[in-house]
């Protein structure tokens, strides 16, 4: 599950309605929010343009809905219109955030706006142990799917160069250094994941075509990748 969290830097989004009346009530209680609040000494644009904008547009909403003619079109002008002011007026409160970082969270919800969220990524799902024998590790990662690949790297030098491990058809495997390469056990070795597991191309659960052999009807059987020996 994603979790979401305030992002360090505080920042305003405006969540408009879709709906005439309820983007009305809105305007309102933005406008009711930041008059007289301390934190907004010179809104701009000031209050009483939202405060004209909005009752400009529950006029044309009332005409609308008796079905004059052309009041339709003059209701959508003035809602945009509405909108451009709350834009505006966000901006405002997005720069007097950014004049108080610490207080930037209180300083937008006292306008009665949001603060937008970001998520919360969780780690990658990597992990080694110590491996059966010395020099040795088991790695082991998140599964991508039926029908995926693996392919692993190590390093022996700090992670300045990698070297390739045999591949595998599960999401773990064991790793034995060479010897002979010159490389040792202890913090000096790395392990990594180093890319995003292969998946077949071939349509899921379509059957393997079977084909006959020329000395009988006896079908072959289709090749199989090999599995690496540790794994």
């Amino acid at each position: 599950m994603t979790t979401t969290k305030p992002a360090t830097h505080p920042v305003v989004i405006l969540k408009l309605p879709r709906r005439v009346p309820a983007l009305i009530t809105y305007a309102q209680n933005i406008v009711h929010a930041m008059t007289g609040n301390p934190a907004f000494t010179s809104p701009n644009p000031p209050l009483s343009e939202a405060t004209a904008a909005t009752q400009d547009l529950l006029t044309a909403e009332t005409a609308a809905l008796s079905r004059v003619k052309g009041a339709v079109a003059i209701r959508n002008e003035k809602r945009l219109a509405l909108e451009t002011l709350l834009k505006q007026e966000a901006h405002y409160v997005q720069s007097t955030a950014d004049a108080n970082v610490e207080n930037g969270v209180s300083i937008i919800e006292s306008a009665a706006m949001s603060v937008k969220k970001t998520a919360a990524r969780k780690p990658k799902a990597f992990g080694a142990l110590a491996g059966p024998v010395s020099g040795s590790a088991k790695l082991a990662t998140k599964s991508a799917g039926p029908r995926s690949s693996y392919e692993w790297q190590y390093s022996t030098d700090g992670g300045k160069t990698w070297l390739e491990a045999p591949g595998t058809l599960q999401a773990k495997t064991v790793i034995t250094a060479a010897s002979s390469s010159g490389c040792r056990s202890g913090p000096s070795r790395r392990l990594r994941e180093p890319s995003r597991p292969r998946r077949d191309r071939s349509r899921p659960g379509r059957p393997a075509r079977r084909s006959r052999s020329r000395g009988g009807n006896r079908p072959t059987r289709p090749n199989r990748a090999r599995r690496c020996p540790t794994c």
